[in-house]
């Protein structure tokens, strides 16, 4: 059963499979079929469907307190943005919901640093972005997209953003002014195929904006909390960035998530009244929150990341030469580029064979199953993959 119901807006075109139950790394269809889901809701699902300790977690909350708006204190609030700084080694922790208002609020933070601590000019703030972006689609963010699905048809656009060539140090350098009042950027472009950018450019990247006084703003929401064998994509250089954009695994699968941590000197510039969310930090999303730090603060789903990265990265580039041109991989997360197929054909034929991803720009395959996801079951779907391919 997979038709498409004629009552849901075709913003999406999904695979033709209606799923209805999950537990682990696996899904299971209205039929009763069973998937290995190797998309884990571009990292949402990073512990997994239904993970047993999260969903207590949400029972428990839900018998006491789901929201009180921030009209009030709750008991969950401080706890769960004090533990989430400290595991970011930052001071203050601003919650929101999605992804993209993490980005938004990171926006509007940097702009107002740029006019109440760096001095620039009030409304000339520039931030700069890269090419290859995605970070969201409202219409501030798909201003600055280059991805035309993203971005056609929604102008006017929202000046106050350059763009540069991905991993492109020197062109960062030059495209920096005394307008200037941050740099975001992936540190891994998840959207964009799972692009790792050249080796040193996020220390250089960090070392650039000390100079000139411009925020780094690293957007971890897809590569960070684990997806890449460290706590955020930025610890393979051993760079911290002065504001962390997160979401996504934030709310473990259950519900939207996300927060804007950084210190005190960035976060200062907002006061009461000129930000807020009605469901940010809710009773029920912070329980969740600290229940995930509690997964990630053991270590047990890092460790098991990094022994697993090798078994992936062996089982991807083994598949045959004349069938992929290129092959991306950093921790559980990886990009297949397809010789002679386009990504959406292979998501089918994968499909069929009990195995869940998807394609991005044409020939590219993404592929990010759950960090607690068992050896076997990988190495069962690399051979799903390998046999997929002839």
């Amino acid at each position: 059963m997979s038709e498409r119901s004629p009552f849901v807006a075709t913003n999406y075109h999904p695979l033709p499979v209606t799923l209805a139950r999950g537990e682990g790394s696996w899904v299971w269809d209205v039929d009763g079929r069973r998937y290995l889901d190797l998309l884990a809701g571009y990292s949402a699902l990073n512990f997994g469907h239904r993970h047993p300790a999260l969903i207590q977690a949400a029972k428990d909350q839900l018998d006491r307190l789901t929201l009180t708006s921030r009209a009030f204190n709750s008991a969950n609030l401080a706890e769960f943005c004090r533990r989430l700084a400290r595991f970011c080694g930052k001071e203050v922790v601003l919650p929101m919901n999605t992804g993209a208002e993490a980005v938004e609020t990171g926006i509007k933070l940097a702009r107002k640093w740029g006019y109440r601590v760096k001095g620039v000019p009030d409304g000339r703030a520039e931030i700069i972005v890269m090419k290859g972006n995605f970070h969201g689609r409202t219409s501030t963010i798909v201003s600055f997209s280059d991805d035309p699905d993203a971005r056609d048809g929604y102008g006017p656009y929202m000046p106050g953003f350059v763009s540069v060539p991905y991993g492109d140090v020197q062109a960062v350098r030059a495209a920096i002014t005394p307008h200037t009042v941050a740099v975001l950027f992936e540190p891994i472009q998840g959207e964009g195929g799972v692009l790792i950018p050249p080796d040193g450019f996020l220390r250089d990247l960090r070392g650039v904006c000390t100079e000139h006084d411009v925020l780094m703003i690293a957007d971890e929401i897809q590569s960070g909390l684990g997806r890449t064998g460290l706590p955020f994509a930025c610890d393979h250089e051993d760079v911290v960035p002065d504001v962390y954009l997160l979401g996504k695994a934030l709310g473990g699968g259950i519900m939207p998530v996300s927060a804007v941590v950084s210190d005190a000197s960035a976060m200062q510039v907002f006061t009461p009244g000129t930000h807020g969310s009605t469901f940010g930090g809710n009773p029920l999303a912070a329980a969740i929150g600290i229940a995930v730090l509690d997964l990630l603060e053991d270590g047990e789903m890092l460790e098991n990341t990094k022994r697993l990265e090798p078994v992936l990265r062996e089982g991807l580039e083994a598949l045959p030469a004349d069938k992929v041109t290129g092959v991306r991989v950093r921790g559980l997360w990886a990009g297949v580029d397809l010789a002679d197929r386009t990504g959406r054909a292979y998501s089918e034929g994968l499909m069929a064979r009990g195995v869940l991803c998807k394609d991005t720009h044409g020939r590219t395959v993404r592929f990010a199953p759950p960090l607690t996801i068992a050896e076997e079951d990988l190495r069962w779907a690399l051979g799903e993959l390998a046999a997929e391919l002839g």
